[in-house]
C-alpha cells in the first residue's frame, strides 16, 4: 500500500515537474524572465493539486488517481499556450485561467470529500432532468442571455461576467439518462422487426429518443448551437447502446441527427456558412468573406502545417494569426509550436483518460455507475472528437472548446468536476470486494441453496410416492383381510369336526382341495398358519 501511495505521489510530482519546466521554457523565451505573479499563483494552484491527492487518500483511497495526474498535464500544457498568446495580444487571459483552475480544484475536492458513494445521484434523477433544461435553454432569456460568434450560448452575470451553461448542463443530463435508462433497459432492449439485418426496436420504445431529438433540434433552431445539441445528443444515443446492446439504436441516431442538421444547414445561414467553408476552404469566395468564412479554418491548417513532426518550439512561433487562438482553436496553436509529436502525447493523454473511465465503467458492478462512467466519458472523448475533426477538416467546425485546455472558466470548471466523478466511481470499482460479496463467495452460496433446495423436492417427491402407495396399498389390505376371515370361517368347522372324529383325514384334505380352487388368488401357504392358530384359540 505505501509503494501504490509513492508511486502516486511520484506521478503527481512529475505531472507539475513537466508544467513547470513548460512555463519557464516560455516565460524565458518570450520575456527573458518568469513573471512573479504567476510565480505565486502557480504555487498556489500547485498546493491545491497536492491538498487533491491528500483528500483522495483519506476519503477515495481505491480511486484512479491517474485521471487526476493526465488532467494536471492537459491543463499545464493549456494555460502555458494561453500565456504564450498573452505576450502577443497584450492581455492577462491565462492569469484568469489560473484563478479559474483553482475554483475548479476547489469544487473538485468538494465532491471527493463529500459524495462518498455515486449513487446518491440517482435519488434525484427527475431534478437533475430539470435543472439541466433549465441550464440549456437560460441562455434564450432576454436579459442575461447573450450572442456571441452567431450562437446565443452565453448567459451574463453583472459584475461576474459570462459564463456557458450548458457545460454543466451535460452533467444533470447525464445523472437523469443513466438513472432513467438502468430503470427501462429491459423494456428498451427488446427487438422488434428486422430490417437489412438490423433488429429494429419497437415503435412504442422510441419516445426517449425522439424526445431527446427534438430538444437537440430545438437547441441548434433557437440557439444556432450544432455543437452542444450534437454533443446531447449522442451522448443518449451513446449510454441508450450500453444499456440495451442494440446497433440499431445507434443507426437511428446518426439517421434522425444527420436528417435534422442536413435540414438546419439549409434553414439557418449560421449553420449552413460553416459546412460551406468546410467543404470549399480554400475558395477565394469562403475566404475573403467578412463573417463565417474560412479564414480561421485555413490559418489554422497553416500552422499545423508550419509546426511539422517536431514544431517551432515553445514562443518561437505565430500562433496569434489564427483568430480564437487561445480557445476554439488552442489545438491548432499546438501544433504549431509542439508539432505533430505534441500532439499526438496530448491526444494519448485524453485516451488514457477514456481508457481509465472505460475500465472503470466494465468494472463497476451497479448498473447505474456503468451508465454514468461510460457516459461521462463518451461526453468527453466526443467533445476531443468534434475540436479536434473540426480543425482538421475531418467535419465541420462545432464551436465546442477542448477539455481541461481551452480558456474559458465555465468549460474548466465543468470538466473538472466530471473528471471527480469519473475518480468517485473508479473509487468504487476498485475497492476490494468483502468476503460475502465476492463472485466466489456469491456462487457458492447459490450452489449450496440450490443443493438444498434439490433436496427439498426429492424429499417432498419421497413423501408423496410414500404415502400414494400406502393409501394404495390399503383396499388390497383390507381385501386379503376379508378374504382371509372368509375362509377362516369355512375351515373351522371342519377342523372341530376332524378333530372330534366326525369327518376323516381325507376329508379335510379333500375341502382344502376345494378352497384352494375356490380362491385360487388366495395362496395356502399364507391362509393356514391362520386358520391353524384360530382352530388351537378355538380349542
Amino acid at each position: 500500500m505505501i509503494a501504490t501511495r509513492l508511486r502516486q505521489l511520484g506521478m503527481l510530482l512529475f505531472s507539475m515537474l513537466l508544467c513547470a519546466v513548460a512555463f519557464f521554457q516560455m516565460f524565458e523565451r518570450t520575456t527573458n524572465g518568469f513573471p512573479q505573479n504567476y510565480v505565486w499563483m502557480l504555487a498556489f494552484v500547485s498546493a491545491l493539486f497536492l491538498t487533491t491527492w491528500g483528500l483522495l487518500l483519506r476519503f477515495q483511497p481505491h480511486a484512479d488517481q491517474s485521471v487526476m495526474c493526465c488532467v494536471l498535464v492537459l491543463t499545464g500544457i493549456g494555460v502555458t499556450m494561453i500565456a504564450r498568446l498573452d505576450q502577443d495580444t497584450k492581455t492577462t487571459v491565462a492569469f484568469r485561467q489560473l484563478l479559474w483552475l483553482a475554483i475548479a480544484l476547489v469544487f473538485a475536492n468538494l465532491l471527493v470529500v463529500f459524495m462518498r458513494d455515486y449513487r446518491v445521484l440517482r435519488r434525484f434523477s427527475y431534478v437533475s432532468m430539470v435543472i439541466g433544461i433549465v441550464l440549456l435553454l437560460s441562455p434564450m432569456l432576454p436579459v442575461v442571455g447573450s450572442e456571441q460568434y452567431g450562437a446565443r450560448i452565453w448567459v451574463k452575470i453583472p459584475g461576474l461576467g459570462s459564463f456557458q451553461p450548458s457545460e454543466f448542463a451535460k452533467l444533470f443530463l447525464a445523472f437523469f439518462f443513466a438513472s432513467y435508462l438502468f430503470d427501462h433497459r429491459d423494456q428498451l432492449a427488446v427487438g422488434g422487426k428486422k430490417i437489412l439485418g438490423i433488429q429494429l426496436p419497437r415503435i412504442k420504445d422510441m419516445g426517449p429518443i425522439i424526445v431527446v431529438w427534438i430538444v437537440s433540434m430545438g437547441v441548434l433552431v433557437l440557439q444556432h448551437d450544432l455543437g452542444t445539441s450534437l454533443m446531447f445528443f449522442a451522448m443518449f444515443v451513446s449510454m441508450l447502446y450500453v444499456a440495451t446492446g442494440r446497433k440499431s439504436w445507434i443507426v437511428i441516431g446518426f439517421i434522425a441527427f444527420a436528417a435534422g442538421a442536413v435540414a438546419a444547414a439549409s434553414i439557418f445561414s449560421h449553420v449552413g456558412s460553416r459546412v460551406d467553408a468546410w467543404l470549399h476552404p480554400f475558395s477565394a469566395a469562403q475566404y475573403n468573406k467578412e463573417y463565417g468564412g474560412s479564414y480561421q479554418l485555413v490559418t489554422g491548417i497553416f500552422g499545423l502545417a508550419s509546426g511539422g513532426l517536431m514544431g517551432t518550439g515553445l514562443g518561437q512561433g505565430h500562433p496569434s494569426i489564427t483568430p480564437i487562438a487561445n480557445s476554439d482553436y488552442i489545438y491548432a496553436a499546438l501544433g504549431e509550436e509542439l508539432g505533430l509529436t505534441g500532439l499526438m502525447a496530448i491526444l494519448m493523454l485524453y485516451l488514457l483518460i477514456i481508457a481509465a473511465g472505460m475500465i472503470t465503467a466494465m468494472k463497476i458492478k451497479d448498473g447505474f455507475g456503468k451508465l454514468l462512467a461510460s457516459g461521462l466519458v463518451f461526453t468527453m472523448a466526443f467533445q476531443v472528437f468534434t475540436v479536434v475533426g473540426g480543425i482538421t477538416l475531418v467535419i465541420p467546425l462545432t464551436g465546442l472548446t477542448l477539455p481541461y485546455m481551452a480558456a474559458g472558466g465555465s468549460s474548466l470548471i465543468a470538466n473538472y468536476m466530471l473528471a471527480a466523478l469519473l475518480i468517485v466511481i473508479s473509487n468504487s470499482a476498485n475497492r476490494p470486494e468483502s468476503e460475502i460479496d465476492s463472485d466466489t463467495f456469491q456462487q457458492e452460496a447459490v450452489r449450496v441453496l440450490r443443493e438444498r433446495e434439490r433436496n427439498r423436492r426429492t424429499e417432498i417427491a419421497g413423501n408423496t410416492r410414500s404415502g400414494a402407495a400406502k393409501a394404495s396399498a390399503i383396499p388390497a389390505v383390507r381385501a386379503s383381510h376379508a378374504v382371509a376371515a372368509g375362509q377362516a370361517g369355512h375351515a373351522m368347522p371342519a377342523n372341530r369336526t376332524s378333530q372330534a372324529g366326525h369327518t376323516s383325514q381325507a376329508g379335510h384334505t379333500s375341502q382344502a382341495g376345494q378352497t384352494d380352487q375356490s380362491n385360487p388368488t388366495i395362496p395356502i401357504t399364507g391362509v393356514l398358519p391362520t386358520i391353524d392358530q384360530q382352530g388351537a384359540s378355538h380349542e
